[in-house]
């Protein structure tokens, strides 16, 4: 890609014109030297040999005739060097800002009902989470657990191999059982708050109410609000009855059906106040598309900048002009030398 970087000068180029015109000017007054030698002048046998007053121009009374145009034709390239011929090489620059994005996941004893056949909740919910990373771009991820109290399994990272990693050696019973939804929710906030991405999320994925641990989901919820991070809540679970695995008196391994109870309007009101939603999950598929809307709503920024590397081309502009001149002037003192 070529550009002139100096466009005005290109006015100067209406100076050739009106040097042509001067030339013509010039050459209607007179000859200023002799073009080349007329036998017709020379008394003799060679007039009459030719059978006309003048021989044609040789090639060297052409190159004479035409010296001025070779001029010309330098300062035209002088007047190009004088607006900055440029080669562009140009290339786009990729600015990716990607988001925080913590995954706050209830590992309690309800989150063993098997209502996602075949397996339990907690292993559908692993399973779709790690889904869900693996379309991750340039994002930082986070996985915090709770029960009865909560713990961050993986603080914010780009390795995506560690946190998957980290999601599958997840298992029930690794904390005291219970439901700390305010505890955790807070936990979650104090992950992300100092995060200088301009968007941080936390998702919050629970099949329970909340019923341990001393900060109130509401007061976690505006603490949230008041750090610009957006909540998404999920509630995990059949709507009725789940069954439930039990060990009975004789050490058989059988299912129970137990009511499922989801606090919906605290998730809810927790979604509402930090500006994100509520969704709610009765199996494997709605799960699945639920962190599929999410990844359509929450999408990494990308900004492209396109920038030019000039390569300066007006240094061979100048060097052919001068070796038009230099021709021109050692042909004019040489073997074009005219008279006087």
């Amino acid at each position: 890609m070529l550009r002139l970087a100096a466009k005005t000068y290109l006015l100067l180029l209406l100076l050739l014109p009106l040097l042509a015109g001067w030339r013509r000017f010039l050459l209607r007054r007179g000859q200023r030297h002799v073009w080349f030698p007329a036998r017709a002048l020379l008394p003799g046998p060679a007039a009459e040999m030719t059978g006309s007053s003048a021989p044609a121009p040789g090639v060297k009374d052409v190159l004479v005739r035409h010296l001025d145009f070779l001029k010309a034709a330098a300062l035209f390239l002088f007047i190009l060097a004088l607006a900055r011929p440029q080669q562009l090489n140009s290339y786009r620059v990729e600015e990716q800002r990607g988001l925080d994005i913590l995954l706050t996941l209830d590992i309690s004893g309800s989150m063993a009902a098997v209502d996602f056949k075949p397996r339990n909740r907690l292993e559908v919910a692993k399973e779709v989470i790690a889904s869900f990373i693996a379309k991750r771009r340039d994002d930082r991820l986070g996985l915090v657990v709770f029960a009865a109290t909560s713990s961050t399994k993986c603080p914010l990272t780009v390795d995506y191999d560690i946190l998957k990693f980290t999601l599958r050696d997840t298992e029930l019973g690794e904390l005291e059982d219970g439901t700390a939804i305010g505890m955790a929710l807070a936990a979650s906030v104090n992950r992300v708050r100092h995060s200088a991405a301009k968007t941080r999320i936390v998702i919050l994925l629970t099949d329970g109410v909340n019923n341990r641990g001393e900060i109130d989901p509401r007061d976690a919820a505006k603490m949230a609000r008041d750090y610009n991070v957006k909540v998404y809540t999920i509630g995990v679970g059949t709507r009725g009855e789940a069954p439930y695995p039990v060990i009975d008196s004789f050490g058989r391994r059988r299912h129970v059906m137990v009511n499922v109870e989801i606090d919906e309007p605290l998730l809810r009101e927790i979604a509402r106040t930090t500006g994100g939603l509520y969704f709610r999950a009765t199996d494997r598929d709605s799960l699945q598309s639920i962190f599929a809307e999410i990844d359509r709503w929450e999408k990494t920024s990308i900004q492209s900048r396109s920038y030019y590397e000039a390569t300066e081309l007006f240094p061979w502009f100048i060097a052919l002009g001068l070796l038009l001149l230099f021709l021109v002037e050692t042909a004019r003192r040489s073997f074009l030398r005219t008279l006087p």
